[in-house]
């Protein structure tokens, strides 16, 4: 005969109704300072995941911040990282249109040194960020972030990880990757325009000659923004399987 005494019930009853974990999820705008001009970035957070983690950096496009990294930023903060959209251009500076995205975007890759300035200061500001763990940081950017993403790559930023979705890889005159100290994800298309086949074959040159730790995938026939939504590059395949490798290298350089 089974039996079941009260010191069990009460057990299981408390065991029952005890309080599960909760989590806060924080989307929302982020105002910081350089040089007395503001910036307007935007951070995602689920606390449920604690109060220790890791960060990621998130580089918008030559259009600025706008509804997609914002979107990407929520989707990698379900994944129990920090994530800071940074904003490079300065608060309500937002490209409307192409010529004024060409404008915008000039202005950086004209001037390296205030790219990296701000690149910077993003990441300083990330390291203030509440529940993080600032001694783990990685930096992912999308075309021009990529781009940046190669610039903190040359600067020696000591960073655990970065990961370029179809960015720009030329290499200014005068730098080179011999500081590089982070791990590197270059993700892009065999048919981009923008940055053909013969970049990526100058950028690995490059690379190999650094001895730098990179890892590079190629998709085949895919063009330029190929996970960008509203682009009419976008390519599914591609885009699913670029933030698949996101995932991994985030989990094995972060974790």
């Amino acid at each position: 005969m089974l039996k079941v005494t009260f010191a069990a019930c009460t057990m299981a009853t408390a065991l029952l109704f005890a309080p599960l974990a909760q989590a806060e999820i924080l989307a929302k705008p982020w105002v910081y300072q350089i040089n007395n001009q503001p910036f307007e970035g935007y951070i995602g957070q689920n606390t449920g995941f604690g109060k220790d983690q890791p960060i990621v950096i998130l580089i918008h496009d030559w259009n600025g911040l706008d509804q997609y990294e914002k979107m990407r930023t929520n989707m990698l903060s379900t994944q129990g990282y920090t994530v800071f959209a940074v904003d490079l251009y300065g608060q309500g500076i937002r490209p409307k249109n192409t010529e004024e995205s060409k404008a915008e975007s000039y202005k950086l890759y004209q001037n390296r040194e205030l790219m990296r300035q701000r690149l910077q200061a993003a990441i300083a500001e990330a390291k203030k960020l509440p529940g993080v763990n600032p001694n783990k940081i990685a930096a992912i950017g999308f075309c021009f972030g990529g781009s940046a993403v190669l610039e903190l790559a040359r600067a020696g930023t000591d960073l655990d990880g970065l990961v370029s979705f179809h960015g720009g890889l030329t290499t200014p005159e005068g730098q080179t990757y011999q500081n590089i100290k982070a791990p590197l994800l270059i993700l892009h298309g065999s048919a981009d325009p923008v940055a053909p086949m013969t970049e990526v074959t100058a950028l690995t040159e490059s690379l190999n000659s650094a001895k730098a730790n990179f890892d590079l995938e190629i998709y085949g026939g895919v063009r330029h923004s190929f996970s960008v939504w509203t682009s009419p590059d976008y390519d599914p395949q591609a885009d699913l399987k670029s933030w698949s490798a996101l995932e991994q290298f985030l989990g094995q350089t972060l974790r």
